[in-house]
């Protein structure tokens, strides 16, 4: 506890220390809570977008391996379009059973 300043010559040190600790106790309740979560908010956009760019050009690379396997045995403006209608026609087919999958069944 800080004691008399009339008395006590570390009254000063004291009176500091206080205060450090006083700051010290306000910061770790509020201002580090406030900057992890402002950390994770933006880590967490870093790495949508990153996923978000890694996903376009995965899809990019599927588009071009198909085209390019399709290429050895058609000819190459038959190979794209097949290509596509495949690629479409497999995406239909997994956003169909996704759709499926997105409520649990009643039960009967």
């Amino acid at each position: 506890m800080i004691s008399n300043p009339f008395t006590d010559p570390r009254w000063a040190s004291k009176t500091v220390d206080a205060i450090d600790r006083w700051v010290d106790f306000i910061s770790d309740k509020t201002t580090r809570p406030v900057a992890n979560l402002l950390r994770a908010i933006v880590f967490g956009l870093i790495a949508s977008v990153a996923a978000a760019i890694i996903f376009v050009l995965l899809l990019i690379g599927l588009t071009r391996l198909v085209n390019d396997l399709l290429d050895i045995w058609l000819g190459r403006s038959t190979a794209v379009w097949l290509s596509y209608f495949l690629l479409s026609a497999l995406f239909a087919v997994l956003g169909a059973w996704l759709m499926r999958k997105r409520r649990p069944k009643a039960k009967s």
